[in-house]
């Protein structure tokens, strides 16, 4: 069962939270970051990547940064810049993005269930993107970015923080980027106990993004563990900073694909091994694909559907049923000669946030085809992890992203 708990939270005070509150780290490479916090000074950024606060020069994980990091949080909190709740509660934190709203529990997750399997995983992750965050939270004695968790929906859950969302919030705020933010402290005792009580019944919680940032959070839990051969388990560090949405409030957006070259085929032959495993049709309009098993293609000017046909979808198991699965090993693989789309400098990834226009440029500009995609669902991200599969790079784009410095968990 889950063991989801409230905690002591440090947050920023209520005046400064729309420019505390950044976007993840890893959504900037370094002078975007860099911009970003000329930009808004306070912006959680100069603390997530500290390396802004020194010229190219200096190496962006060298120990200088983490401990200007550490230096900064540190004087922060001393400034009043941030408060630290002393009781342990939960939080509520709900998102706004064009008319549709998330809204999720902040909450504290146990790296025991994550060894066991209770949260589970459908990524793989790379030990050298986790050593950057190892160091980050390890240095700062602090976990700042929330793992985004996902659950089936429960009533008992739904019910308390429907009465909380009725009430004035503790934040509310639209940033820049026009998505709106709002934030409720569950204080009730009452209350408290009834979330952690029914999550207590829940056996099966999901990483929906984040998983880099979970794996690095429970290494440090791991390495204290080690540290300190007497702890109890109810130490900080045995618990990583998380926001727990119910499914049937996420979306997942399209994440699409764009290749550099026909892999030496003419358009016309292109076309001939396409069309033995799928039916083509040209289209007029740019094609955002509307059920699974269709695509979007375009290439030299002109979008088609692609329509799998019926036998690549029979005796397939949850990894190879994905539409990401059957683009891979039926085109993108033996027609296009995309090995291994990990490693492959031939295909490129596009967020479904940026649109088909950004589609038909790549493919005009520096690409020759683009691919657009029907979102996977969570259902079947649910179906992977049960399954204890892993689902194949760059199969779900989560919209919106969780903001960093609203919450932060001492360890």
């Amino acid at each position: 069962m889950a063991e989801i708990r409230p905690f002591s939270c440090v947050r920023p005070a209520a005046e400064l939270a729309d420019r505390v509150a950044a976007l993840p780290y890893d959504v900037y490479n370094r002078q975007e970051a860099k911009a970003e916090v000329q930009r808004e000074p306070m912006s959680f950024l100069k603390i997530d990547r500290a390396e802004t606060s020194f010229d190219d020069s200096v190496d962006t994980y060298a120990p200088e940064v983490y401990e200007k990091a550490r230096e900064l949080l540190e004087k922060d909190i001393e400034d009043g810049v941030y408060i630290t709740d002393p009781d342990r509660v939960y939080y509520i934190y709900q998102l706004e993005m064009d008319g549709r709203t998330q809204t999720g529990l902040v909450a504290c997750s146990s790296v025991d269930d994550y060894m066991n399997q209770v949260i589970k995983k459908h990524e793989n992750t790379r030990a050298d993107k986790e050593v950057d965050r190892i160091t980050h939270v390890d240095t700062c004695s602090a976990q700042t970015g929330p793992i985004f968790l996902a659950y089936r929906a429960d009533q008992e859950i739904s019910t308390v923080v429907k009465k909380y969302v009725k009430t004035e919030p503790v934040y509310d705020f639209t940033a820049v980027d026009g998505i709106s933010h709002r934030v409720w402290k569950i204080s009730a005792r009452e209350d408290v106990d009834t979330i952690y009580q029914a999550f207590q019944r829940i056996d099966k919680i999901y990483i929906a993004d984040g998983h880099h940032r979970a794996a690095s959070a429970v290494k440090v839990g791991l390495k204290r563990r080690k540290e300190n051969p007497g702890y109890t388990g109810e130490e900080e560090f045995n618990y990583f900073l998380s926001v727990l949405f119910p499914h049937d409030e996420l979306m997942i957006m399209d994440y699409n694909r764009t290749v550099k070259d026909l892999n030496g085929l003419s358009l016309d032959e292109f076309m001939d091994k396409v069309k033995e495993k799928f039916e083509v049709e040209e289209s007029e309009t740019p094609v955002a694909p509307e059920k699974k098993g269709t695509f979007g293609m375009y290439t030299e000017g002109k979008w088609y559907v692609l329509t799998a046909k019926p036998e690549l979808f029979k005796g397939k198991d949850a990894v190879e049923s994905l539409d990401v699965s059957v683009l891979q090993d039926n085109l993108l693989g033996p027609v296009l000669g995309i090995g291994d789309p990990r490693t492959d400098s031939r295909i490129d990834f596009v967020g479904g946030i940026r649109g088909l226009q950004e589609l038909e440029r790549r493919a005009s500009e520096d690409m020759c085809i683009s691919f657009s995609m029907y979102p996977t669902s969570i259902i079947e991200l649910f179906d992977v992890a049960d399954n204890n599969l892993l689902m194949p790079p760059k199969s779900t784009w989560f919209e919106p992203k969780l903001r960093s410095g609203l919450f932060i968990h001492r360890i």
